[in-house]
């Protein structure tokens, strides 16, 4: 490992970096890896930055406590970066760098994965004087997380020079991060949670290699991958930095806050929806959605008759024709928008903004989704900006609850908090995680501007929510009649705000 005294920012110090090839390199990836359609347009976006926080293994107070507290971190680093190399083993091009293949006539370019040519995934060990406490007490979420993550700020067509993937372990003084940042035009967030899955299954086992040849641990669920010599790809732009001129730039600050939502509460905003809408269609995570959608909306007080979006970001996979396997790494996704008039989103009731969210969804079908892709890759380089991908009125589900975060474990029992890092974040992001209790709840990490933040805490956002899980979860005529009469008050006081 080479050695660094560096710090961003001064709580975070890190002690080592190295990169990680994967234990041997499996006869196909000799090839050149091309980069799909869907990969291609992602180049100008950022990486994902997604990790998980663990609380270190208690060790009785004695006179060597702090000796045997690191030769755990020792050892368990060891572990790890040993897990690493077995893991990139299933997963060879995240250990790759991107290359281009330019043409002259016409000018375009197609982005590959070279397996061969590269260092391989980034491995970073860091330290830190903060405590888990400081990371998931206080009511914001710290900026120090995102010194938690490698990769800061960059995009994907930075992969041409870093690594396709990193892993930075921030050691806390009484926990452990592990924060990961996989380039998004390799996978989407189904194949980044398959790796970190994939990551842990082998930790635990550390199987170690059988032999010389290629007799690696072989995973309960191991990732499919096109075939190497697939099409060809090509964009009108004669280099990958053509293509973003107008990509993702720095945001200005925001306020980041997790929410979380018991599964008796998004029950009662499911039924609620359906009973709106007479319909029994509408999902927990669309009247979810709905919910943020109309109270984000709300707070930024927009004028009735300025347009608003909700957009989610949809798997793919289940939906083509022939249907894709769960487990094919890639990106497989598509984004479906529905758009209105703040005065129709307000005035309307919840199930009104559930059914357009609805709607939306299930009209993802293979051939809109491959009509919508076909127009994107006409788009030129001035279609595509920041201000018409990420305009102010917009309010943007992210990541899915689906995904198993808390499943990933190395050695130090279940997650304490999932956090996420810098890219991918703009105000009215909303990053949606399974809550750590399980059973159909959901965390929401939501992105808002300062002052729409601060409106949004306000009574007049949660209070119906609130008042809908106690007249679900105790219904008696105490309860009841206290919950339409607060109710009444919110309307009184807001007459917007009731979901």
């Amino acid at each position: 490992m080479v050695s660094s005294s560096s710090s961003s920012p001064s709580e975070v110090k890190i002690i080592s970096e190295c990169f990680v090839k994967p234990k041997t390199l499996p006869e196909k990836w000799k090839e050149s890896y091309h980069l799909t359609a869907t990969e291609h347009v992602l180049l100008p976006f950022q990486y994902i930055q997604k990790g998980l926080l663990f609380l270190k293994p208690s060790i009785p107070e004695s006179d060597d406590a702090i000796l045997k507290q690191k030769d755990f971190m020792e050892t368990w680093l060891l572990k790890l970066k040993d897990s690493l190399a077995t893991t990139l083993f299933h997963f060879y091009p995240l250990a790759g760098r991107f290359s281009t293949l330019e043409t002259d006539n016409p000018r375009s370019h197609s982005v590959f994965v070279d397996c061969n040519n590269s260092p391989g995934a980034g491995f970073i060990y860091a330290t830190s004087d903060l405590s888990v406490s400081d990371i998931v007490e206080p009511k914001y979420i710290p900026l120090v997380v995102q010194s938690f993550f490698d990769h800061h700020k960059a995009v994907n067509r930075d992969g041409h020079t870093t690594s396709l993937l990193s892993v930075k372990v921030t050691e806390l003084v009484d926990g452990v991060f592990i924060g990961m940042s996989m380039n998004h035009s390799i996978g989407d967030g189904s194949s980044f949670w398959q790796f970190f899955n994939s990551f842990s299954q082998i930790f635990n086992s550390h199987e170690e290699t059988i032999d010389n040849n290629n007799k690696l641990f072989c995973l309960k669920n191991p990732p499919i991958f096109r075939e190497v010599s697939g099409p060809i790809y090509s964009l009108p732009y004669s280099k990958p930095n053509e293509s973003s001129s107008q990509g993702m730039e720095s945001p200005p600050a925001l306020k980041q806050r997790m929410f979380h939502f018991s599964s008796e509460t998004l029950t009662s905003l499911k039924a609620k929806a359906n009973q709106d809408c007479g319909t029994t269609e509408i999902s927990s995570l669309q009247s979810l959605s709905a919910f943020m959608w109309r109270s984000i909306t709300r707070a930024r007080k927009l004028p009735n008759d300025q347009e608003t979006s909700c957009r989610l970001a949809v798997g793919i996979r289940s939906r083509m024709d022939p249907p894709l396997p769960v487990d094919l790494f890639g990106v497989y996704i598509s984004v479906a928008t529905t758009t209105t008039k703040t005065g129709n989103l307000l005035e309307n009731e919840l199930g009104w903004a559930a059914s357009k969210v609805h709607q939306v969804v299930t009209e993802q079908t293979s051939e809109k989704i491959s009509s919508a892709l076909d127009r994107y890759l006409k788009l030129t380089p001035s279609d595509i900006s920041v201000k018409r991908l990420f305009p102010p009125t917009l309010v943007h589900m992210g990541s899915s609850p689906r995904f198993n975060k808390y499943g990933c474990e190395f050695g130090m029992g279940k997650a304490v908090a999932a956090r996420s890092g810098y890219c991918g974040k703009y105000d009215g992001k909303v990053s949606a995680y399974p809550g750590r209790e399980g059973g159909g709840s959901i965390d929401l990490e939501v992105c808002l501007l300062p002052q729409f933040m601060k409106l949004w805490n306000q009574i007049k956002s949660s209070c119906p929510l609130l008042i809908l899980f106690l007249f679900s979860r105790y219904k008696t005529k105490v309860v009841s009649c206290l919950c339409l009469f607060v109710l009444l008050l919110c309307f009184v006081r807001f007459p917007t705000a009731v979901v």
